[in-house]
């Protein structure tokens, strides 16, 4: 069977506490969904910090170094922190833990896009946080930048300097030609990791048809060869996500991405929703990746070389 790294997102920047209980918010629940969706199979743990008392997304190191650790120890996952933070953050803040913490692999999101949780507030009648609701409902004003200078940035400072590997994450086909560039310019080296994102309201649509196309001009754009994964948002997310394995993809799921198990069911941890993808995944003749093979496949230094 072909191996198949399965990521999981815990917790992101879009969703609120509002939206599910069992979003994690605290160092304590950072560590306890992450080990448990190692355990059932994630290789990687992509990761985004939150502060404690208000659930609100935050790029202090303190709030990552309260949980990173733990992981590091607990699961030997490959950690992947997020260079996206939140569209409302300056791009300094987003990479002041990354920055810090030099990890073995980020997320970089491969040009600037509407970025519309707004909808979302719809659907919230009670609110735990004082913050949520002008956070979902002002994001109808909201650019997510990623000029060619901050990606340039991102990849010198935490590629060239601090050795990280990059999951280019790829809103739009212009993503991809946007990564070609940095190719063509010598900052970006292989192997490449590529996340296709979909149903984000403000980049590609979450249909079957737009993975094809994804993967065609993939392949046309990078014929010296790339990894590919998809992570698709709500209901879309496993459909796309089985999709994917079905083409020889990798997969990412996680209360990031998806807050839901199953139509009107909320899944009550990450871990449940890795234990679905595995599931699907091996019944399509795919092996789930260790963290060490996902290492292998995607070139990363290694958890040893981190200050995580």
């Amino acid at each position: 069977m072909s191996k198949i790294v399965i990521t999981c997102a815990l917790t992101g920047s879009i969703h609120t506490p509002s939206m599910s209980p069992y979003l994690p918010v605290s160092a304590d629940e950072m560590v306890a969904q992450g080990v448990a969706a190692a355990e059932a199979g994630a290789a990687i743990l992509h990761l985004h910090a939150r502060d404690p008392e208000t659930g609100r997304p935050s790029a202090s190191p303190a709030h990552y170094a309260a949980f990173l650790p733990q992981l590091k120890q607990a699961t030997g996952a490959v950690l992947n922190l997020t260079t996206g933070g939140s569209a409302t953050m300056t791009l300094d803040e987003r990479l002041a833990a990354p920055m810090e913490m030099a990890p073995e692999m980020c997320s970089l999101n491969m040009g600037s896009m509407n970025f519309a949780l707004y909808p979302m507030a719809e659907r919230i009648s009670e609110w735990k946080h004082d913050w949520e609701q002008p956070f979902l409902e002002g994001s109808d004003d909201l650019i997510f930048k990623n000029t060619p200078r901050d990606i340039a940035h991102v990849l010198t400072e935490l590629g060239a300097k601090r050795g990280a590997r990059f999951e280019f994450e790829c809103y739009d086909v212009g993503h991809l030609y946007m990564l070609r560039h940095f190719v063509d310019r010598g900052m970006v080296q292989g192997p490449l990791f590529l996340q296709f994102v979909f149903g984000v309201l403000g980049g590609i649509g979450a249909d079957p048809e737009n993975l094809s196309h994804m993967k065609r001009i993939a392949d046309k754009l990078f014929p010296e060869g790339y990894a590919f994964s998809v992570l698709a948002a709500g209901r879309h997310q496993m459909p796309l996500a089985a999709m994917a394995a079905a083409m020889g993809g990798h997969v990412r799921v996680g209360l990031e991405d998806s807050l839901t198990l199953s139509r009107g069911r909320l899944a009550r941890s990450n871990a449940e929703q890795v234990e679905k993808i595995r599931i699907i995944v091996e019944e399509l003749g795919r092996e789930p990746a260790s963290p060490d093979e996902a290492r292998a496949l995607l070139g990363l230094k290694g958890a040893d070389r981190t200050a995580i």
